[in-house]
């Protein structure tokens, strides 16, 4: 029996999957520094927690090709 062949890395599909996930947590971030009265930190906010959310979130969903 022959070893199933590896499927090779996606990175057009993890690209997508870190914009995503990235401008979503912006976008929340903007919506409630608009709520709170301060749009620009908000968006601060947002892309300093959406960036480490993207990367996490491309690593948990493609962990077995960075093995």
């Amino acid at each position: 029996m022959e070893p199933e062949p590896r499927r090779s890395f996606p990175p057009v599909e993890a690209g997508a999957l870190l914009a995503v996930v990235t401008l979503l947590a912006v976008g929340a971030g903007a919506l409630i520094g608009w709520v709170a009265g301060s749009l620009r930190i908000g968006l601060i906010i947002g892309a300093v927690v959406g960036l480490p959310a993207g990367v996490s979130g491309v690593y948990l969903r493609y962990h077995e090709y960075f093995a």
